[in-house]
């Protein structure tokens, strides 16, 4: 275990609940790094679980540059499948791995400010973080706040936010160290190969080149920022791989570092 005693937020996506050995992987790495005193902050998206329920309902999904669209009639579905079933799911897993936990969104407890991002994009939330006062409390008494990228701005509006950036506005409001799980093993080179570090140039560089696009590139560029703004890397690694859950429970580098310059 590191000797920092920084939270770690954990973003997960919405694979994960796809995959139940997964989540009892991830929940029983949780309960180990718990146990050893490191407080740890899960947030989750759950794209695969919106896209299932949109379309039950004859909706479709739409994206824009990796983010998606959401339109005024689709937000009480996609607020059902992450706010409700996605952290639940979640929430049944860390419970089945002795991890008391508490299930909750972005609207919870004042911590952040949360805006619409861009009108194109419908209703989908830009947040700022706002009051750690709610978290600080969960995280001492040594639970797992389950965090979904739900958020309420201040005329109430519900707001569908980038689990990604949820999770670095997280990290931000708490000084955590930031780590983003994905369903592959970091960022990966035009070869398919795990690369093991970069920084703004560099990813700059492989966007232009369209080796990093899309939902990976939200993602680094979410990780970027909390790099540069921290002054520390921030790791992109894998939930499906047991090798990479085991180094980070022991503080150990897992996947791509971005780093911060």
């Amino acid at each position: 275990m590191t000797q920092s005693n920084k939270a770690l937020v954990i973003k997960v996506g919405g694979a994960l609940l796809q995959c139940e050995m997964g989540m009892a992987r991830l929940m029983d790495t949780a309960a180990k790094m718990l146990a050893a005193g490191q407080k740890l902050i899960l947030v989750h998206g759950g794209g695969c679980l919106v896209d299932e329920q949109l379309s039950a309902n004859g909706m479709k999904t739409e994206k824009l540059d990796g983010l998606r669209v959401t339109p005024a009639e689709q937000i009480p579905v996609i607020v059902g499948a992450l706010a409700g079933t996605s952290n639940k799911v979640l929430q049944a897993a860390a419970i089945k791995a002795g991890v008391t936990s508490i299930g909750m969104s972005l609207g919870d407890g004042d911590m952040v400010t949360a805006q619409v991002k861009d009108e194109r994009l419908g209703f989908v939330g830009e947040v700022a973080p706002k009051s750690s006062a709610y978290l600080d409390f969960i995280l001492s008494q040594g639970w797992l706040p389950i965090v979904s990228s739900i958020a309420i701005d201040e005329a109430g509006q519900l707001l569908n936010v980038n689990a990604d950036q949820a999770a670095t506005v997280l990290a931000k409001l708490v000084d955590a160290k930031l780590v983003l799980l994905s369903d592959v093993s970091g960022v990966l080179d035009g070869k398919g190969q795990l690369i093991l570090s970069l920084n703004r140039a560099q990813v700059d560089d492989l966007t232009h080149k369209g080796v990093i696009e899309k939902g990976m590139k939200v993602k680094v560029e979410a990780a970027l920022d909390v790099a540069e703004l921290m002054g520390q890397a921030v790791q992109v690694a894998s939930w499906r791989s047991a090798e990479q859950l085991l180094a980070l429970s022991n503080g150990e580098s897992v996947g791509t570092q971005i780093q911060p310059h």
